[in-house]
């Protein structure tokens, strides 16, 4: 079968559009859940190349303030902070989530993230098990916000169950869990002890706290 132009030229938008976005972003997954044992830690991890805080680029088709309804019904079932949740979303909202670009990105670098809270496949199959979307499959993120929501609302509520009653380490409750979501359960404990963050946890942590009174303004719309 003769190849037709025009999916050439679809190819080579995307492969321009992800071009560009490594470049701007190191190609990174900024945060995106791994599970426990992942080996991805903040300790050592590489730079982003993004500059701490940097959220205000996001776009009004990007900003998750839109899901503000949906953000306090699934923090509220799975008992964790509206605001922690809608704080991460604006995290991982400097990376496009539009479905099409974000499959296509993925036959790049087939261990992307997928959806609004850049949900590992691994991780969204584990979180998912004895919970409501037990039959949703992890395709299904990039098209469906409200998944993706409750998904990271549990995977919050699992990091939380692994937070030690007590913690040395100069950080929140919230902001261990943001570490953890964006580092990995392993990590986080390691936080807890008093282990320093390298350069990409702490830019997340950076980028959550300024990000904190814009979740809250969202929130009240």
């Amino acid at each position: 079968m003769r190849d037709h132009p025009g999916r050439w030229f679809v190819i080579l938008v995307v492969a321009v559009a992800a071009a560009f976005w490594v470049l701007k972003h190191g190609g990174d997954d900024s945060g995106g859940m791994r599970p426990t044992g992942s080996g991805r830690s903040g300790v050592a991890s590489t730079p982003s190349g993004k500059a701490p805080g940097r959220s205000d680029s996001t776009s009004d088709s990007n900003d998750p303030s839109r899901f503000a309804a949906q953000v306090i019904k699934h923090a509220r079932e799975a008992r964790i902070s509206p605001k922690l949740l809608m704080a991460i979303l604006y995290n991982e909202s400097d990376k496009p989530h539009d479905p099409g670009f974000e499959r296509a990105w993925q036959k790049i670098k087939p261990d992307a993230a997928f959806g609004i809270a850049d949900m590992h496949r691994p991780a969204f199959n584990e979180v998912k098990h004895g919970r409501s979307f037990a039959n949703r499959s992890w395709e299904e993120l990039p098209d469906d916000p409200d998944l993706a929501i409750t998904a990271a609302a549990w995977y919050l509520h699992d990091l939380a169950t692994d937070l030690p009653a007590k913690w040395s380490g100069p950080y929140t409750r919230n902001e261990l869990l943001a570490l953890g979501y964006n580092a990995g359960p392993g990590t986080m404990r390691a936080f807890a002890r008093g282990a320093k963050p390298g350069d990409v946890a702490q830019s997340y942590l950076d980028r959550l706290r300024q990000n904190w009174a814009t979740a809250e303004r969202a929130l009240r719309r």
